[in-house]
């Protein structure tokens, strides 16, 4: 098996102690950092797909979700450069009236890898408290807003468009399972990410336009 299939062996296995230690071993052996975390993401998409299917429960996704986190502590050195090229400041948040956070945890890693500094809001953010975080926290360059319910995307909408009645050139993303490219067009977003490894090319996206 190759370190990069053992890696994401591993990380679906949720096996966090095994993880940093391999994700070094195929740094060693010349693997590049963005390939690494390439293959955990692939990993993670497998268990959101295990997950959707019923097939392993919120527990084995944490501890796989964990498992990458201490894999991307490895890599983040390495891929974040210097810090004069940090990307800004994302604040993320899953809006009002919703309690999941898996997925925004996994998207907040993934952002977080590709350079970010991140401000996490929690569950069941108010629109305002989005606007706040910005004027709060230095350099904020990204919002992004999560929905796992059909019943709180009135949330998403009020969020995205108090935070662009604010901020108007400030870039907002959404994402969540009953979101949409289209409804987040409609809604004013400026990008949707169907899943965290897509979530982090957008971010990247946003703010180097």
């Amino acid at each position: 098996m190759s370190k990069i299939e053992e890696v994401k062996a591993k990380v679906e296995a949720g096996k966090s102690k095994l993880i940093p230690g391999l994700v070094q071993e195929a740094l060693d052996a010349g693997i590049v950092p963005a390939e690494i975390l390439q293959a955990m993401v692939d990993s993670m998409s497998v268990v959101g797909d295990k997950f959707s299917a019923g097939e392993i429960f919120v527990p084995e996704m944490l501890i796989a979700a964990k498992a990458m986190s201490k894999g991307v502590e490895v890599l983040k050195p390495l891929m974040a450069g210097d810090s004069s090229s940090s990307l800004g400041t994302c604040v993320i948040g899953t809006v009002a009236g919703d309690l999941h956070d898996i997925g925004k945890n996994l998207v907040s890693m993934m952002i977080e890898s590709t350079g970010f500094e991140m401000v996490d809001l929690g569950v069941d953010v108010p629109a305002d408290a989005f606007v706040e975080a910005v004027k709060n926290n230095a350099n904020v360059k990204l919002v992004a807003c999560s929905g796992l319910l059909t019943t709180t995307m009135p949330a998403m909408k009020e969020a995205v468009q108090t935070i662009k009645a604010a901020f108007p050139d400030l870039k907002v993303i959404v994402g969540g399972a009953p979101v949409t490219p289209e409804y987040a067009g409609e809604i004013g977003a400026d990008g949707y990410a169907p899943d965290a490894g897509s979530a982090s090319v957008k971010a990247k996206e946003l703010v180097t336009v």
